[in-house]
């Protein structure tokens, strides 16, 4: 034998029994045409030729099939139909409490499919057709006996999405192993059917005692509860200090009561002062509600301790959320990150992914309509968002509101969406409570081995309408017709450990006048007054004026030292040549006579800030470069592509600095950084948008989270959003960061809203947010940053600025003012327009400004009416007040800033408009319309034409002043 033949049959001998007639199918492709079969293949057929059917490679373990091609081939099918048991077993599985219907893909899962009969099976040893069968399996025909039983029952398995060879092979030995996960004990179950009975008489309870009042009762899903039960047991087990969770309003007050241990007296007292009829069929509230906080009941959160003894084991925090149902996902998900990060040294902050775990509860309508559970879960493996995996159970009712599921998503299942991220998927029949408990233990334990994301799709039914004042028989009759006629969870377990002689009918009973008398005592006490209402928040801390004036300047030394430090890289790094010469600028800008731009500026407040102890996150689209090629706090190695940051090296940094390039998008990524604040609330958390307007995407998280929380739940954060605008000619989409939607949503001091013209400005503004981290007077701060004049000299600020004074709420035109008894005019502006002036002041010296002065509003929210009134008082001879603005009249600050001009000016003055007349879109998209409009504002602003004021033409063809 040749060695050449030698090695040939060596190749050949590991393909043996039905692997060997699977070779010999693929062969048979290949001659008929080669391009049929996978490259491999052809590969292997062009320089062995066929494989020998007479060769030992055919006697290998099994029994001898050598030379019947058709017992091969028999093989070869039988171990198909294993395979896909596997992978359609879920389509023809028991999993829906109100029908069993098997969808007709589960032709895949009958041996007849294959050509295959029972004979057949019979004659096949399992081995053969399924690697590691069970001893007691024998046969094929056994092996596809217990494969269906595996597959098809009340807990069915989607696998075959996951590609990790690994996680595939371990998912399926879970499934199919019958000790793992393990049954539950004889006193296991007992518990589980009082904590059903529990469940149910609560929800009972409420229906009974407060008749026609909302509560979007669980009852359909009651296991729910349960299964959250075993996941904090299985989370604290595995060492997790928090577990953060996030649900819509089906089944809260349910969670609310049996998870977080809220009192049944509160939840009681809430109901209480409710109105027993409410005018709006849906979700909404009329708002007439003073529980815990200023929301409607089923929208709160809450926190509980989880104790071992004496001991605590674990926290568990259900986060507040608004209806805008899964918009609460990349919250609990920012704050499991937060949870779990060391940020107490420099660098960036160490992560433990044991620390913390999300728990996200969905509705089945919402999961696969709403897009920002789509980019939650694109966030989940990304290096910045990362947080070692959720587990995520689509609390599903089959229906949404009053819409079907074939209306409401064009996937087979709710859960489809998850594939496409590789998450595992059981769905389970939530009228089977050992298999719901099975599902979780299956879920923990491959979130703590793997550290990825886990999907329950918990398959039930909705007892009563989409609310308990609706009636659903008006749009699902037949459904609704199944429902009544079909029992309840817990009776249905009652009956099976009845049946099991486990508990007896008398058992039952006890529990449930157990239950029934722990409610209605908890009643009593709220009807005698024993129980006062639960904490009735009406107010939240003003900020005080320590806050606003905080200390914010730096001695120039420890500037030029930082700056000196942020220059020097290591050795062996290589900076891109261009960026190494525009960084290199920057060494002597803190010297006598030169400026500091923007972006130095700000590097320079996060460097104190960090040598003061607070640690700081930033996050954005292109947020480590800056979206203008200005920031530069990571540096890429030319020649390896090795990262650097320069503030990982800053002596005496006593936090950590984390900068992250964001995913393209905002609502998730805005949501997460809320989140991640509110939890840690001492840290210094800044989003930044590509471009300002980028945060339309993001509306539900800053309407109903970071303007509204503090007022709804008393949920502090003193995020800030960083949102460039300003108008340069660059069209509608890159010019407004949409200052008037923050300044309508702006009230009770909820958030600080500034809009600044110089680098010193910025940074004293920086500094003084960052003081605030941790406080209780802390608060959200949006800035509309810019983009022209990140570069402009006429917003870059000295050392000294720097060094000395603080952030100032009205800025004065610097070029004027010399004379404030001769000011007839008094232009007050915000932002890039001030600049726009100040270079036509500039280029105008000679004349006489002594009429006129600009007042800047640096800071536009909390309106600055002191410092305003303080200018007004010292102008005796003021005629006229004019707004000047470049967004158009029904956008920008104007109609927030009108009243409250009216309010303070001089009754002798008149207030006025000037700017781009109202308009749909924020601004023109040609540039040279764009100029004529600009210049037409200037010059009418400073009246430089005196003779006549030019008209502006509109898209209309109108003529506008």
């Amino acid at each position: 034998m040749s060695a050449n033949e030698s090695y040939s049959e060596s190749v050949w001998s590991k393909y043996y029994g039905p692997n060997l007639g699977y070779i010999q199918e693929k062969y048979e492709q290949f001659t008929e045409d080669p391009s049929s079969v996978e490259a491999r293949y052809r590969e292997l057929f062009t320089i062995y030729g066929p494989p020998p059917l007479t060769s030992e490679a055919a006697k290998a373990p099994g029994p001898s099939l050598s030379g019947d091609t058709d017992w091969l081939r028999k093989a070869v099918r039988a171990s198909k139909l294993i395979a896909n048991i596997r992978i359609f077993g879920h389509l023809a599985a028991d999993i829906d409490p109100l029908e069993h219907v098997q969808d007709s893909m589960a032709k895949w899962l009958n041996p007849e499919t294959y050509e295959l009969t029972r004979e057949d099976l019979l004659a096949l040893p399992a081995s053969l057709i399924w690697e590691n069968a069970p001893p007691d399996v024998q046969t094929g025909w056994d092996a596809y006996h217990r494969m269906r039983q595996t597959y098809t029952k009340t807990i069915a398995y989607e696998f075959g999405h996951v590609h990790d060879e690994a996680e595939l092979r371990w998912l399926n030995n879970q499934a199919e192993s019958a000790t793992s996960p393990a049954p539950l004990t004889p006193s296991e179950r007992k518990a589980l059917l009082n904590r059903l009975i529990e469940v149910e008489h609560f929800e009972t309870f409420l229906h009974k005692t407060f008749v026609g009042q909302k509560r979007f009762s669980l009852e359909g899903t009651d296991v729910l509860v349960p299964m959250l039960d075993e996941i904090v047991r299985a989370a604290a087990h595995d060492g997790a200090e928090h577990i953060l969770m996030g649900m819509a309003h089906r089944g809260r007050l349910n969670v609310l009561a049996h998870i977080l241990g809220k009192p049944y007296e509160i939840i009681f007292s809430e109901f209480h002062h409710s109105p027993n009829k409410e005018l709006f069929p849906s979700e909404g509230s009329m708002g007439i509600n003073y529980g815990w906080t200023g929301d409607v009941k089923y929208h709160l959160g809450a926190d509980r301790a989880v104790h071992e003894g004496e001991t605590v084991r674990a926290r568990l925090t259900l986060a507040n959320n608004p209806s805008h149902l899964e918009f609460v996902n990349p919250v609990v998900e920012g704050f499991t990150r937060a949870a779990q990060e060391d940020r107490s040294t420099p660098g960036l902050p160490v992560l433990d992914t044991n620390k913390a775990m999300a728990v996200l509860m969905h509705g089945d309508a919402a999961f696969p309509g709403e897009g920002i559970v789509a980019e939650t879960l694109n966030i989940g493996r990304l290096k910045g968002y990362q947080n070692g995996g959720t587990i995520h159970v689509i609390v599903n009712n089959r229906i949404g509101f009053t819409t079907e599921s074939e209306d409401s998503r064009s996937t087979h299942y709710a859960s489809d969406l998850a594939k496409g991220y590789e998450i595992p998927i059981v769905h389970v029949n939530a009228d089977d409570p050992e298999a719901c408990i099975a599902a979780v233990r299956l879920a923990s334990a491959y979130r703590s081995l793997f550290k990825k994301d886990f999907l329950i799709d918990l398959v039930g039914y909705r007892r009563h309408g989409h609310n308990e004042m609706d009636d659903p028989e008006m749009t699902q009759p037949i459904v609704y017709g199944k429902v009544k006629n079909h029992p309840t969870v817990y009776r249905i377990y009652a009956q099976r450990l009845e049946r099991e002689k486990l508990v007896t009918s008398e058992d039952v009973a006890a529990m449930s006048r157990g239950t029934e008398h722990v409610l209605q005592q908890a009643y009593e006490r709220i009807k005698e007054g024993k129980q006062k209402n639960g904490e009735v928040k009406t107010s939240v801390p003003v900020q005080t004026a320590e806050s606003r004036t905080a200390s914010t300047a730096v001695p120039l030394t420890r500037l030029q030292s930082i700056n000196r430090q942020l220059l020097s890289v290591p050795d062996q790094f290589k900076v891109y040549p261009k960026l190494q010469r525009i960084l290199q600028r920057r060494k002597d800008l803190l010297n006598d006579g030169e400026k500091v731009d923007w972006a130095l500026a700000e590097t320079l407040a996060f460097a104190t800030i960090l040598q003061d102890g607070t640690p700081i996150r930033l996050s954005g689209q292109d947020a480590q470069r800056g979206t203008f090629s200005q920031r530069h706090l990571v540096l890429h190695d030319s020649d390896s592509g090795a990262l650097f940051a320069p503030l990982h090296q800053l002596e005496d940094a006593r936090a950590s600095f984390g900068v992250y390039n964001s995913p393209l998008s905002e609502a998730s990524v805005l949501g997460y950084e809320y989140g991640y604040n509110v939890f840690a609330p001492e840290t210094f958390v800044l989003w930044e948008a590509q471009y300002g307007d980028f945060a339309n995407a993001a509306q539900v998280i800053i309407d109903q989270f970071i303007s509204a929380g503090r007022a709804k739940w008393t949920q502090r954060s003193n995020l800030t959003i960083l949102l460039p605008h300003g108008y340069e000619g660059q069209g509608p989409e890159h010019s407004s960061g949409r200052i008037e939607r923050y300044l309508q949503l702006s009230a009770e001091e909820n958030w600080t809203v500034a809009n600044l013209t110089t680098a010193a400005q910025y940074f004293h503004l920086l500094r003084r947010q960052a003081s605030m981290c941790g406080k209780a007077d802390a608060r959200p701060l949006v800035i509309m940053t810019p983009k022209s004049l990140i570069r402009n000299p006429r917003s870059a600020s000295s050392g000294m600025e720097l060094a000395s004074g603080r952030f100032e709420a009205v800025f004065p035109e610097p070029l004027l003012g010399q004379k404030p008894g001769e000011v007839k005019r008094l232009v007050v502006c915000s932002g890039k327009i001030a600049i726009d002036l100040e270079a036509e002041l500039e280029a105008a010296q000679g004349r006489d400004w002594s009429w006129l002065h600009v007042l800047r509003l640096e800071q536009l929210y909390p309106f600055p009416e002191r410092e305003l009134a303080a200018h007004l008082a010292s102008f005796g001879s003021l005629q006229e007040i004019v707004w000047v603005q470049e967004e158009p009249k029904n956008m920008g600050a104007w109609s927030y800033a009108e009243p409250r001009l009216r309010a303070i000016a001089p009754a002798q003055a008149g207030i006025r408009y000037i700017g781009r007349p109202e308009r749909s879109s924020p601004a023109s998209g040609y540039a040279d319309v764009h100029s004529f409009e600009q210049r037409r504002i200037v010059t009418e602003a400073l009246n430089l034409n005196s003779q006549a004021k030019a008209a502006v033409p509109s898209p209309s063809g109108t003529v506008s002043r």
